[in-house]
């Protein structure tokens, strides 16, 4: 769905050539591109840097069996394969990065930015300019010799190479032209500063040097400098001018000028500095630097420089995550950057393009300590400190006292276990487990194999017996991608709301839940939509009861990959629909935003990068939240589908004074679909919330997140690159992680058990009443990995525990507010043991948004067997709804049982009026 992963932010940089008399304007198709200016040579074959020499490029067959070299992508030519510059990058004007990186991508990037070069290296970036750096010259053809990432039939550079095309129309004849008027004055304010040695440490200034000018004096060579935005000139030996904005390397003024003896080319009255020796003039005093040195202090003892590491062994980079700060850079912003989302590795390059990872990517990517000389490049921004080399990473380790994160490394069954539970029937987009016990599976009806009716139930309690565990349901419209709930009606009816396609879109379809263990159920989907029907067609929804147990739908889009649907409805229907400018501005990234009552009374509601609390009476929204961090690379970064990460509400604990707080984990970037490597947490309702950021061991989009009994989450499926959809991702992430909130920030998340399963679009979680995990799902539609039918369950660590696992009885299952209900243990606990009660709202889990999700600890105290939970106080704490209750004994979970907390306040049981529903009353 996006095109480009990022364009880089450094501004075009202005032609090798200033004014002359007559301009050369060179143009595509009557089209004027660029001007260049001849800087006053009366007879000069004019070569900006390459724009006009003539090349010979080997055609390729019109059609490659190999990877082959084009002549011509669109309206650009082939130039040749370029070497890098001296210090910078060749083309420097724009750049990005995308692992489906192509010469015609890269063509389109650059020609919508205007520039005359294009290039591509290392596969898979792409530099335009409208010249080459200094130091970039003619490399061999077969130097460029990189399959480019996304079409291996054509070259895209190679290691420091890059294969270079230019715009058609650009090519520059050799001329003779009569000499330009000479200049006799310098810019204004500039004055004359001396003579300084030119080393020993290096270039005094480096920054730019013009091509000999057999013209050359003091003045033309400041009104060069001047005219390209410096504020500093040198003119050395004859005809060499050099500019820049400083004098660098530690640069000495001499005591008089007598070293400066060579005469101006171009005015032989006149010296232009000497062997080794500037004559320098400037714009005011010139600000000086010493020689660069390596930054190892100011850094508050949390990096320690490693050294001079090689980067691009076998053209792959050392660090993974790469970010370019042209013109800025310095090792501080670098580090800090990296710490920012957990890197505890960083490497500074080119002076301008910072590197995180993790040390063991050093060990990975065969990466060893060179010579200190081989990193020699100045920081963009900071002269006085090294920011790496060509192709050499300038090394810091995180060495602070409190580590970026820990990860936890379980083994044998205390990482939990993948396991197979019953053969199955259907590749389901939503699941949940309903208040019988049984499990819902839809699927994309209509769109799926022929003989699909949409929908089956799961009898747990028969898996042992395929043909009795399933039963086969019906639905009249396409539920792919619609929202689904649990209603706080007294029998429990599931809910789905909106669809694929013409009426599916405006769809409410329910079902009564019926049957018990063992015995099949005789209800089916209802749905007429002469009778009950959304007021706004919507695809990838979400749905919410909220406290007057109404119904909120927010969001989508008005059909299958089409405009947005930027607004809000309630049912039962009450007043019209609301547009939300938030919802239209984030289009298409909002899809299946997360919403969750707060107990402050207000709704949150996260989407793109984006998060917000709203009215729950006018939605109107009441506190707008700061953005949430995505990758270090792209701040565009986001959560919610396309760019699906999962989103889990963390415990609430009685007395429930604590604000609540919300957590997401994975997503992907904008463009380059980049899964994301972390989780981020807020607590909404606190007095200056801010977005905690916590790094995970890999990186996962369209990942799964299921609450567990004990408080901890469930982190599984997903992929390792790319975003939701059809086709749109791969490297499938078969590990599964446990994230745990009573761990301090950063330590977190134990690396589970893996899978042999590739969970990818459209695949789910749901915790069972027994406390395991059920894991479905995938629609990749891929051409590699099938659609998945397999069901199997995740058992946690708590179910392989030695200790014994509690059982209870509970009669009162509908529950108020505030109350006290009694439940019975199957035994007393031994003396010593911690009991606990939790509760976690019913689930309809689709796209990675667990729809109902909520965990709570109520109040619990036991005398002997007989135990008293003192139920949530407030809507606002526990809306309505029903609820999963486990009763804990030494963090190991019984069996549980669904309750109803809170009725049904909204008289769902009598909705919706006509005919093709049953009412279960209130």
């Amino acid at each position: 769905m996006m095109r480009f992963a990022r364009a880089g932010l450094a501004l075009c940089p202005l032609l090798q050539y200033a004014a002359s008399a007559k301009p050369i304007v060179l143009g595509v198709d009557g089209v004027d591109v660029l001007e260049i200016r001849n800087p006053g040579t009366p007879t000069a074959t004019i070569h900006p840097v390459g724009f006009g020499r003539a090349r010979a490029a080997a055609a390729p067959a019109a059609t490659p069996t190999g990877p082959s070299q084009p002549a011509r992508i669109e309206n650009y030519n082939w130039y040749g394969c370029q070497t890098e510059a001296n210090g910078i990058r060749a083309l420097s004007a724009f750049d990005y990065a995308d692992d489906d990186m192509t010469l015609e991508s890269c063509q389109a990037f650059c020609m919508s930015k205007g520039t005359a070069l294009f290039g591509t290296e290392y596969g898979r970036e792409c530099y335009c300019g409208d010249k080459l750096g200094p130091g970039s010259v003619t490399a061999p053809a077969s130097d460029c010799s990189m399959p480019c990432a996304g079409n291996s039939l054509e070259y895209c550079g190679s290691g420091q190479r890059l294969s270079v095309y230019i715009l058609n129309g650009t090519v520059l004849p050799t001329t003779t032209s009569s000499a330009a008027p000479a200049i006799t004055t310098f810019p204004v304010k500039w004055s004359a500063q001396g003579c300084w040695e030119d080393g020993p440490n290096g270039r005094i200034m480096p920054t730019y040097q013009a091509p000999d000018n057999n013209e050359l004096t003091p003045q033309s060579c400041a009104a060069l400098c001047d005219g390209l935005g410096y504020s500093v000139s040198g003119t050395e030996y004859y005809r060499q001018c050099f500019c820049s904005n400083a004098i660098y390397n530690g640069g000495v003024k001499g005591t008089d000028d007598s070293k400066c003896n060579t005469p101006c080319s171009g005015d032989p009255q006149v010296n232009c500095g000497g062997a080794g020796y500037l004559t320098i003039y400037s714009r005011g005093t010139p600000q000086e630097f010493q020689p660069p040195v390596v930054q190892t202090g100011g850094l508050n003892g949390t990096w320690t420089y490693q050294g001079c590491y090689n980067d691009n062994i076998n053209n792959t980079r050392t660090l993974p995550w790469e970010l370019r700060m042209p013109g800025t850079m310095t090792a501080s912003s670098c580090l800090y950057q990296c710490a920012q989302f957990g890197y505890a590795a960083a490497g500074l390059e080119y002076g301008e393009e910072c590197y995180c990872g993790d040390p063991g990517d050093l060990t990975i990517a065969g990466s060893t300590k060179q010579p200190e000389a081989d990193c020699n490049i100045a920081c963009a921004g900071n002269a006085s400190s090294i920011c790496g080399g060509g192709s050499r990473l300038s090394t810091y380790y995180w060495t602070g006292s409190k580590p970026l994160y820990v990860f936890h490394y379980p083994k044998g069954n205390d990482a939990g276990t993948y396991s197979n539970l019953v053969g199955g029937v259907v590749t389901p987009l939503m699941t949940m487990q309903s208040i019988t016990g049984k499990v819902t599976f839809l699927e994309k009806w209509g769109t799926g194999a022929a003989n699909s009716t949409g929908a089956y139930e799961l009898d747990l309690s028969q898996v042992g017996n395929f043909s009795q565990a399933w039963r086969t349901m019906h639905l009249k419209t396409d539920v792919f991608c619609s929202a689904g709930l649990i209603l706080p009606d007294k029998a429990g009816r599931q809910l789905t709301v909106g669809g694929w396609s013409l009426d599916s879109t405006y769809g409410v379809r329910l079902y009564t839940p019926d049957g018990s263990d063992g015995v099949p159920g005789k209800n089916d989907w209802e749905e007429n939509v002469n009778t009950l029907k959304l007021q706004r067609g919507r695809w990838y929804p979400s749905a919410m009861v909220m406290t007057n147990g109404s119904i909120l739908v927010v969001g989508g889009e008005i059909g299958s990959n089409d405009k947005a649907e930027p607004s809000l409805e309630v049912l039962p229907t009450v007043g019209p629909y609301l547009n939300m400018d938030w919802l239209a501005r984030t289009d298409p990234n909002n899809l299946y935003p997360f919403l969750a009552v707060l107990p402050g009374g207000g709704i949150f509601v996260g989407y793109w990068n984006e998060a917000r609390i709203l009215d729950e009476v006018t939605f109107d929204t009441v506190k707008t939240l700061p953005n949430m961090p995505g990758s270090v690379i792209n701040p565009m970064s986001g959560r919610t589908y396309p760019l699906e990460g999962a989103s889990v509400l963390l415990p609430q604990v009685a007395p429930y004074t604590d604000p609540l707080g919300i957590l997401m984990c994975g997503g992907s970037t904008e463009g380059g679909g980049e899964a994301l490597d972390n989780c981020v947490s807020i607590y909404p309702e606190a007095d200056n919330p801010t977005w905690t950021l916590e790094r995970m061991p890999s990186k996962r989009v369209m990942s799964c997140m299921a609450p567990l009994p004990d408080g901890t989450y469930l982190i599984a499926n997903g992929a390792q690159h790319g975003v939701a959809g059809f086709g749109l991702a791969t490297d499938p992430n078969l590990n599964a992680l446990l994230y745990d909130p009573g761990r301090p920030v950063g330590q977190r998340i134990s690396v589970m058990a893996n899978t042999t399963v590739a969970r990818l679009y459209h695949s789910e979680a749901i915790t069972l009443l027994d406390g395991r995990v059920l894991i479905t799902g995938s629609d990749p539609e891929d051409g590699v990995h099938p659609q998945e039918i397999r069901v199997e369950v995740f058992t946690p660590p708590y179910l392989y525990s030695s200790k014994p696992r509690p059982s209870f009885t509970i009669t009162n299952k509908d529950w108020t507010y505030d109350a006290k209900v009694t439940v019975t243990l199957g035994t007393a606990p031994p003396s010593g043991s911690t009991v606990e009660a939790s509760l976690l709202g019913a689930v309809s889990s689709t796209h990675g948004n667990s729809m109902g999700a909520r965990t709570l600890f109520p109040a619990v105290s036991c005398s002997g067997r007989t135990c008293t939970i003192t139920s949530p106080p407030s809507k606002y704490i526990a809306p309505p709804g029903w609820y999963q209750l486990f009763i804990l004994q030494d963090g190991i979970p019984a069996v549980g049982e669904y309750v109803r907390i809170g009725g049904d306040p909204g008289r769902l049981g009598n909705w919706p009026s006509g005919a093709g529903f049953t009412r279960p009353g209130v």
